[in-house]
């Protein structure tokens, strides 16, 4: 369980007793869906990122927009669990948004102002190619 989210961050995406009533009062399934939502944006992330810096802040150190993806995603896993088939069209609409923004922060396309960056060595070895040369030759006649 990571503490990235907490429960009141939720009040400001879904009232608290539409989310008891999909989880039926167990936090635990809270927590595993918030897990899974870190997990989805730690794969797109980690990439120009520093996620263990980015997921273990807490409170108002928090990158606000990071956040309001995380619990985008959260949701849409929490609502997933009660009826998929009557799934509430706001809710695709959050989650489609946070995972295009996700692939557009992975491209290179956006820009997380504030974010750490990944460590030097991780950006190197994630590159999709790399070109070298052999050293210049002169040759004298």
């Amino acid at each position: 369980m990571t503490n990235f989210i907490s429960i009141a961050d939720y009040d400001a995406s879904i009232h608290r007793e539409i989310l008891d009533s999909l989880v039926r009062e167990d936090i635990s399934i809270i927590d595993i869906c918030e897990d899974r939502a870190i997990a989805e944006m730690r794969s797109y992330l980690a990439k120009r990122y520093d996620c263990d810096a980015i997921f273990s802040q807490a409170g108002d150190n928090r990158h606000p927009l990071v956040l309001m993806m995380a619990l985008d995603i959260a949701i849409y896993h929490i609502f997933s669990i009660h009826n998929p088939v009557k799934l509430s069209q706001l809710r695709k609409d959050r989650y489609e948004r946070a995972t295009e923004w996700l692939k557009a922060v992975a491209k290179g396309d956006i820009s997380i102002e504030g974010a750490p960056p990944a460590p030097s060595d991780i950006l190197v070895s994630n590159q999709p190619m790399r070109i070298v040369s052999n050293p210049k030759r002169h040759n004298h006649f």
